[in-house]
């Protein structure tokens, strides 16, 4: 038996360690999505532009009987992997509101309203100027937020916000994805094909026995969930949402607990100790430990830890090569002046933070819901701004609005600008607002927070940076 437990590391494991490392920062992701926008940008702003947008219009087909598809590559990214990214965004929804800060009624109450707040007013700003033209189709780009963007400049910030502040920003940012697939459900479906549709009401169905039926494969809902795709893709609904509604339908609850685990896993690690010894018999010890550890896990919470790996390293920067891409040729001052390109940016800087942080304060004053404990007004403001980063979600949503238009280059530079300019000033106010914390308050000196009327005035610790 290996006394030291452990066996040397393989050369493989040398040279991908500095790969793993990076894959556990924080903002990993984020940093691949930004690298993957720059590098599209600059390759459409070169002499290799042309080739570059035929690439994503080649075209890929496949027919499995009277079963067949035929679009190009970039509708493969934008219906197909997308779908898988929606998927995990219904599972984080799922998860929010089953465990999470959406889980009751008083902890929801905030971020509801602040996620509500904080579409409402950057439609409102985008309809003001351009209500009445063709681009008015174009009003919930700005609405949307880029969780892991958002979450990746916290994560830059450190200690400097607290731990309460990154789980409010968590919770708005997925009431807004909800929103954002209540709006794409809503606003851009297109013609219905009725049988498709009554075919996806089917399979939604069987989908919905099988978790009744206490079904728990996960290739059970795959299969399901592929020809749920499908029969959205040919019904007119937007097929992405299929990610979502399957994410609805997978089983939360695990078959084991953790007090189960913890006597299972004690039990056979004995036994794999009695076979290294040479006295163990019968079934190997460490697949039933696998089998115990499988069981203690929901089928929802594996799948999400399965998929997202592939949605932060793949899916994403995928979808930024293919759709990030805006020629530079017209400038940002002539850009900008179009009004469709005004309502996306200024949705984005203006509307995000009005609206964030007007909802939020009108909550708490009307006591529906308080402040995160250590979390302050500056604080919530400079979240605020955060939220004005879109990018991904406006990006597809600017895709179903303005797609095969002159407008479309227009709505992307808009929504870099206006999301980086909120990330720097989002950032920047929550910088100053540690930076101040810990300088009045030192080690753990009270930083007093304001007083909401009928409300015992509380004082918080303020986290040293």
């Amino acid at each position: 038996m290996n006394t030291q437990g452990t066996h040397a590391p393989r050369p493989i494991d040398v040279i991908l360690r500095p790969l793993r490392r990076f894959a556990e920062l924080d903002i990993s992701g984020g940093l691949l999505l930004i690298g993957c926008t720059l590098l599209a940008m600059g390759v459409s702003n070169s002499s290799l532009a042309e080739g570059w947008h035929h690439l994503w219009e080649t075209r890929l087909a496949f027919s499995l009987g009277p079963v067949g598809l035929d679009m190009s590559l970039h509708h493969w990214i934008n219906d197909g992997l997308m779908a898988i990214f929606f998927l995990v965004v219904g599972l984080e929804i799922k998860r929010e509101v089953l465990v999470g800060d959406l889980s009751s009624p008083r902890k929801a109450a905030l971020p509801v309203a602040a996620a509500a707040g904080g579409m409402i007013a950057p439609a409102l700003i985008y309809a003001a100027l351009n209500f009445g033209t063709e681009d008015m189709r174009g009003w919930a780009i700005p609405t949307a937020t880029d969780i892991a963007f958002a979450l990746g400049v916290l994560s830059l910030l450190g200690s400097r916000v607290p731990t309460s502040l990154k789980m409010f920003l968590t919770a708005l940012a997925v009431v807004d994805d909800l929103g954002a697939i209540l709006i794409i459900a809503l606003f851009y479906t297109a013609e219905l094909n009725l049988g498709a549709l009554g075919l996806a009401g089917g399979i939604v169905g069987l989908m919905i026995l099988a978790n009744r039926l206490g079904v728990r494969s996960l290739g059970v809902y795959g299969v399901l969930a592929a020809a749920l795709w499908y029969a959205f893709l040919i019904s007119g609904i937007h097929a992405t949402l299929a990610g979502v509604i399957t994410a609805m339908t997978i089983p939360s609850t695990a078959l084991v607990d953790s007090e189960g685990l913890v006597m299972q896993g004690h039990r056979h690690l004995k036994e794999l100790l009695h076979t290294e010894s040479g006295h163990g018999h019968g079934p190997s010890p460490v697949a039933a430990l696998h089998r115990a550890t499988v069981c203690a896990q929901s089928p929802m919470e594996r799948l999400e830890h399965a998929l997202l790996p592939y949605v932060d390293f793949v899916i994403m920067p995928v979808f930024a090569l293919a759709n990030a891409g805006v020629h530079l040729s017209g400038g940002f001052v002539e850009t900008l002046s179009h009004s469709a390109g005004l309502g996306v940016a200024g949705g984005l800087i203006f509307g995000k933070q009005l609206g964030i942080f007007s909802a939020s304060w009108l909550a708490v004053r009307a006591g529906l819901g308080q402040l995160p404990p250590g979390v302050s007004w500056r604080h919530i403001y400079g979240a605020a701004c955060l939220g004005g980063i879109g990018f991904t979600m406006s990006l597809f949503v600017s895709g179903l609005s303005f797609e095969g238009t002159p407008t479309m280059e227009v709505a992307k530079l808009a929504i870099l600008t206006g999301s980086v300019v909120s990330a720097c000033l989002g950032g920047a106010l929550l910088y100053r607002t540690g930076a101040a914390a810990a300088s009045a308050g030192g080690d753990g000196e009270l930083i007093p927070l304001p007083v909401v009327a009928g409300e015992e005035p509380r004082r918080d610790v303020a986290r040293s940076a």
